[in-house]
């Protein structure tokens, strides 16, 4: 009786499991796989009328690519392409010129099916189709397939665990060719050309060669402008008139004018134009660059309204692009303030169909972003890891920390401030500090305090450097330098009331162009051009030197 106890054991332990099962997978029509794994709704279609699930290329493909319900459109944003796929339609854009389909975007419950074709111009990845079984194996450019052949000569158990002790799916056939993806003890993981995934010993196989999906080379017809070392940028600020440029004087080391020129006019996407081509004539007979402003009005509801649609974010960029032809204009920067933080996708969704337009026409692209802080409506609705990995330059308008309105007087921008926002940007946000633009105050605040039973208000107005410099000589004053701001600083009585104004003069250049030098930043822009003095451009042009 121990004999054959002892035996019942080792059958037990021994045995191998014989139950065959189904693939866990086994549900969906046409799976779809990439490294060793599947996704959970199926393909459609065979061969060159194959279509796969949004969700599946945002998440393995590209998570950039939307559907916009208020269009019924999938619109696929790269580096210099925009294309808009409407449901059903066999006509599509790429950059607004028609292209046809031979199969249309497929629309089956709350599941949206892209076709393969269109998308082959844009992304460089590989599709093989089991004949055999219909399964689908997605491949991308680079990925490195490791395949092993069976060498048993009888048909492999492929089991779905690392143990014998575990029901298997599928049988391999000797000699067959299997993927290898990864190891497990005595055990190697694969899959099957047909599709399915599990377990076989290492023993039973061999590894057979190793397989580089090639690599295809980047046609990039952009080059970006680049400056002769850093960046050196001001604003224009232009309301109704632009400035007499007679009257202007010299700016040594300048590169880039930016005027305030365009803004959005109405929901539907129209732009207010304040351009003046005699400007653009005065500025590159200087070499400087123009790159006109567009902002949003700082209107959320319009903003809101005008984002919200492909067809009313390409009016806009239509508009900008025959501007910028109209007045052989170098680059576009956009400032978009006070926006609603449900726009936040909206707001990168534009500038990512934006960017292509203006490069293929050799346009700089640089966007206005706000420190980061809680504040939704001024800070939060910038997404700037997305919006750095698409535009050339981004301006960080470090300033404002005490704004105009602001119930407490302070610095418009303290240095330690300064210095943590853009360290922020850096690290937090992931914002390359090649494209990381340090923006400039070239004005203070002088406030105003007053103290009635016991509570104490401040009022602010906006000083130009000059201004405030003429209040200190007016007064007598002497600077006295603040440590925790980094900045010089005067105070006075006027009655009752207590006058205090933190300056912007040559040592608080000289310290924001430090920041610039300690992050290897791309640069500065000033704002605003009018509000400096002159020894003011001889100052940043020694700075930004290598």
């Amino acid at each position: 009786m121990l004999a054959v106890g002892a035996g019942v054991y080792l059958y037990q332990q021994f045995s191998p499991n014989r139950t065959q099962v189904e693939a866990s997978y086994h549900e969906l029509n046409k799976p779809v796989f990439y490294q060793g794994d599947y996704y959970t709704t199926s393909a459609i279609g065979v061969r060159e009328s194959l279509k796969l699930p949004l969700a599946l290329i945002q998440e393995w493909m590209d998570p950039n690519i939307i559907y916009e319900k208020s269009s019924d459109s999938v619109i696929v944003t790269t580096k210099d392409k925009v294309l808009r796929m409407k449901t059903a339609e066999l006509s599509a854009l790429i950059n607004e010129k028609p292209i046809s389909l031979s199969f249309p975007i497929e629309k089956k419950g709350e599941t949206v099916y892209v076709p393969l074709e269109p998308l082959r111009q844009l992304y460089p990845f590989e599709v093989r189709e089991s004949e055999a079984t219909g399964a689908v194996l997605l491949f991308k450019q680079g990925d490195v397939v490791k395949w092993g052949k069976i060498t048993s000569k009888k048909p492999v158990q492929l089991r779905t665990s690392a143990s014998i002790k575990a029901p298997y799916i599928a049988n391999v056939p000797p000699g067959e060719l299997v993927m290898i993806l990864g190891e497990e003890n005595d055990w190697v993981k694969v899959q099957q050309s047909s599709g399915p995934i599990g377990y076989v010993k290492k023993k039973e196989l061999t590894e057979d060669h190793v397989e580089t999906i090639p690599v295809q080379e980047s046609k990039d017809s952009y080059a970006p402008w680049k400056p002769p070392g850093k960046l050196n940028m001001t604003w224009e600020h232009v309301i109704t008139k632009n400035p007499d440029t007679a009257k202007l004087g010299e700016m040594p080391g300048l590169q880039v004018v930016s005027p305030t020129w365009f803004s959005l006019a109405d929901e539907k996407g129209r732009i207010n134009n304040l351009a003046d081509a005699s400007y653009v004539k005065w500025a590159q007979s200087r070499n400087y660059q123009v790159w006109a402003l567009f902002s949003n009005g700082f209107d959320p509801d319009r903003t809101a309204k005008a984002l919200a649609s492909y067809d009313s974010r390409m009016n806009v960029i239509k508009q900008l692009l025959s501007f910028a032809q109209t007045y052989h204009l170098q680059g576009i920067n956009i400032d978009f303030e006070n926006v609603y933080l449900k726009d936040k996708d909206n707001l990168t969704q534009f500038v990512r169909e934006l960017t292509p337009f203006m490069h293929a026409q050799g346009l700089a692209v640089s966007i206005d972003v706000t420190p980061k802080s809680t504040n939704e409506m001024w800070s939060m609705f910038y997404d700037r890891t997305a919006l750095s990995q698409v535009v050339d330059y981004m301006m960080l308008m470090a300033y404002d920390e005490y704004w105009a309105t602001s119930p407490k007087s302070g610095s418009v921008s303290s240095l330690p401030w300064t210095e943590r926002s853009v360290t922020t940007l850096l690290n937090t946000e992931k914002v390359p500090s090649s494209k990381l633009v340090l923006g400039i105050p070239f004005y203070t605040r002088q406030w105003t305090e007053e103290t009635a039973n016991g509570k104490t208000t401040a009022t602010s107005k906006t000083l130009t450097m000059e201004a405030a410099q003429a209040i200190i000589k007016d007064k007598k004053l002497t600077p006295v330098f603040l440590p925790d701001t980094g900045q010089n600083y005067v105070e006075y009585k006027d009655g009752n009331k207590l006058i205090r104004i933190w300056l912007e003069d040559e040592d608080s250049l000289k310290s924001r162009l430090e920041i610039v030098k300690k992050y290897d930043l791309a640069g500065i822009a000033t704002w605003r051009r009018g509000f400096e003095v002159p020894a003011t451009w001889p100052i940043l042009q020694k700075g930004l030197q290598p």
